[in-house]
């Protein structure tokens, strides 16, 4: 397993510096270490998700996302553009007040120190992921949306339940699936769900509710699945948009996400919620999260920038530095 170097230049030495001894203070505080593996088939966006994380942290500017391929540290797997080795890198991060109600074990702080691993995903070198997964405490499942569920993947989830580590699911390359394929918002929620369940299809082939681990199964509700792209920098789970909309609906996030997935539609002139569609009605998770979403790729595609600022200010999303 190798661990990258970080070259230092004179224009982001010192923040580097901090990030440093962020990472040294945070060591000793136990209960806010995590160990997480990344683990998918190949060509899912493993390592690019990776760099996004790695810049969300300070290392690397997002805009190298996806190039620099951090994690990718041997010549060979630079030129070929495939992970090899199992190469892990510690981030910093910092969680806000209000996300950290959601951390039920024990915690010191606000400020987390994560180690991560980037795994390879070619079938040749599945003893690496079960080196990372044997140290590490989770597994983030990446599935290319447009792809779905391949081979690979259900051999690296076999391997992360045989190994007592529980999985999250990130589904990637949601950029793809827009302005590729251009599928309807209907289209992609079917996508997401047939993923979801096919993942769960695997979990539960591997696992049972009354093992050791218990219910390990993937729900969007329960906030252990993502969405977004990880070569443009952006993601999101159920619980951010719940939060945003919360208040509108005057219930609380928890019960709102289990509305946002599902046959949970909503009718915007009534003002009225339903278990099965009828005309006027909207699957709450293609008018709430998708629509928004398309309006903000369709502002950007066509050069809108006044539209896009609104869209993005209504959304709580705030730009900040080289992002806008």
């Amino acid at each position: 397993m190798a661990l990258p170097f970080i070259q230092q230049t004179s224009e982001n030495l010192s923040e580097k510096l901090l990030v440093r001894a962020q990472i040294r203070g945070i060591m000793d505080k136990k209960a806010n270490i995590r160990n997480m593996s990344v683990i998918a088939h190949v060509d899912h966006g493993k390592s690019t998700l990776t760099d996004s994380l790695v810049s969300k942290a300070g290392i690397i500017a997002l805009q190298n996302a996806g190039e620099d391929r951090f994690t990718d540290t041997r010549k060979d797997e630079q030129e070929r553009c495939i992970t090899i080795k199992s190469t892990a890198i510690s981030l910093y991060y910092e969680l806000s007040e209000k996300n950290m109600e959601y951390i039920e074990q024990e915690k010191d702080g606000n400020g987390f120190l994560i180690n991560l691993i980037d795994s390879p995903g070619h079938v040749d070198f599945s003893s690496e992921v079960t080196a990372a997964l044997r140290v590490t405490d989770g597994a983030l499942v990446v599935v290319d949306c447009v792809s779905g569920v391949c081979v690979q993947t259900e051999t690296v989830l076999r391997q992360a339940i045989a190994e007592r580590i529980k999985p999250v699911l990130f589904m990637n390359k949601m950029d793809r699936a827009l302005l590729e394929l251009q599928l309807e918002q209907e289209d992609l929620y079917q996508t997401f769900q047939r993923i979801v369940e096919s993942v769960n299809v695997i979990i539960a082939t591997y696992s049972t509710e009354d093992g050791p681990m218990g219910d390990i199964q993937v729900d969007p509700t329960k906030g252990t699945v993502g969405f977004g792209s990880g070569l443009h920098g952006w993601a999101f789970t159920m619980k951010q948009f719940a939060e945003f909309y919360a208040a509108k609906f005057k219930i609380t996030p928890a019960k709102l996400m289990t509305r946002l997935w599902g046959d949970q539609f909503y009718n915007a002139k009534e003002k009225k919620w339903a278990k099965t569609y009828s005309d006027g009605y909207v699957r709450g998770f293609n008018q709430f999260i998708l629509d928004p979403i398309f309006k903000v790729f369709d502002a950007i595609m066509n050069f809108k920038k006044e539209e896009t600022a609104k869209l993005l200010e209504k959304l709580n999303v705030k730009l900040v530095g080289s992002d806008k």
